[in-house]
């Protein structure tokens, strides 16, 4: 990747997650040399196992907002919610009373008609859950399993290398889950 310190290129790599929401296992990875998000959506979706099929929807940061981006996953019949920009931690009472965006018009950009879905009670609730489905899983990866760098070096030691990441993750949160669900008293 370029670096922007000096200009030049380090050894740094783009590893990404997609995280089912209620089970919080990771269904699918992708590892690349890209220096930013927006081309890391779709290759992380079509990575995707066929057996477990496709989501309906996708929650994603606005690193990932892009016209392609949204009309690659509208082609896939995946109706994404990508942040338009960051949100604010507190905002102000006002902000959150004022009435709600008008329907954009049918000729309206992808990123018009974008916000005026982020801002429907239905798109705000979904899109709420992004920050507790796949954060809190890089959380603990770096923190409770401590991965904060790649040992090799090369795309596919990399990605090899995330793979088993991502496999010990999952296999700590089944344990996790069948624990879980065995002290249940519905079994559930």
């Amino acid at each position: 990747m370029k670096n922007s310190r000096d200009g030049g290129f380090d050894q740094h790599y783009n590893a990404q997650l997609a995280v089912d929401q209620q089970a919080l296992l990771i269904v699918s990875y992708h590892v690349s040399a890209h220096a930013n998000d927006q081309l890391e959506a779709l290759p992380t979706l079509d990575a995707m196992a066929p057996q477990l099929g496709k989501p309906k929807r996708v929650a994603l940061d606005s690193g990932y907002l892009s016209d392609a981006n949204i009309a690659g996953l509208e082609a896939r019949h995946i109706d994404p919610y990508i942040a338009l920009g960051r949100q604010a931690h507190h905002q102000f009472l006002p902000l959150l009373m004022a009435p709600s965006v008008a329907p954009p018009a049918p000729d309206a950009s992808p990123k018009e008609k974008m916000m005026y879905k982020l801002q429907t009670p239905s798109g705000k609730s979904f899109y709420r859950l992004r920050k507790c489905t796949v954060e809190p899983v890089i959380g603990i990866i770096k923190e409770t399993m401590g991965f904060r760098q790649f040992s090799l070096r090369g795309l596919t030691k990399v990605t090899g290398e995330w793979s088993l990441v991502c496999l010990a993750f999952n296999l700590k949160r089944l344990h996790r889950l069948e624990v879980q669900r065995s002290i249940s008293p519905t079994g559930c």
